[in-house]
């Protein structure tokens, strides 16, 4: 979900020459900016190597639920895989931007009770590390789709579907507490133009980041 909302948001910028979408499956967007590369091993990407140099930022949007998993699954998909394609791009495009979507209630301590948490702070501590020209760890909190994006989750998809009244209830109590896919391309796009002050981007920073122009 968030990803497609990215990847609309990239292709309609006119600062933004190309994208490569990385997946296991082809999306079914067509556009002259886009290319796509469909790699089935996520846990390497030492053979693609070539055909990940030049570019100047990685929008990181792989995501699963912890829900029935154990530690060392999630772990799998959420820091291996992650790790994988970062070592990768460093070696590549030390100067890029990597934007890694996080998500509100991350544990930075790496040390909390909550295991999901837990993984995802030692994931954004890693990438921090890394040593990118820069990173941003993207917590976006509630979320709503727009143009059309469906979620791949069914539970989500089902709040969506039958709850919009109250994330938009919530969104006007608290308008900072609620974003949307719009907002997530957006903010960025404009934190590889233009950077910005902090490294951790929650829901208010995205919508200051969504707006902001040079």
């Amino acid at each position: 979900m968030v990803g497609m909302g990215v990847l609309l948001e990239c292709l309609d910028h006119p600062e933004v020459e190309e994208v490569l979408v990385i997946g296991r499956n082809r999306v079914d967007v067509e556009h002259p900016k886009l290319n796509q590369l469909i790699h089935k091993d996520f846990s390497s990407f030492t053979g693609v190597k070539e055909r990940l140099k030049g570019y100047d930022g990685c929008f990181y949007c792989l995501g699963i639920s912890a829900a029935g998993l154990t530690e060392e699954k999630y772990k799998l998909i959420t820091w291996d895989y992650t790790m994988a394609l970062a070592q990768v791009l460093y070696e590549n495009n030390p100067g890029m931007t990597f934007n890694y979507v996080s998500g509100v209630g991350t544990d930075s301590s790496e040390k909390g009770r909550m295991m999901w948490a837990r993984v995802k702070g030692k994931t954004e501590n890693d990438l921090l590390k890394m040593g990118f020209k820069k990173a941003f760890m993207f917590r976006p909190g509630i979320i709503i789709p727009l143009r059309g994006i469906r979620s791949r989750t069914k539970g989500y998809q089902f709040m969506y579907d039958y709850f919009m009244w109250l994330v938009k209830l919530i969104k006007a109590i608290s308008p900072g507490s609620v974003v949307d896919t719009t907002r997530i391309g957006l903010a960025m796009i404009n934190s590889m133009l233009e950077g910005y002050p902090e490294k951790i981007i929650r829901p208010k920073d995205i919508i200051i980041l969504s707006e902001s122009t040079e």
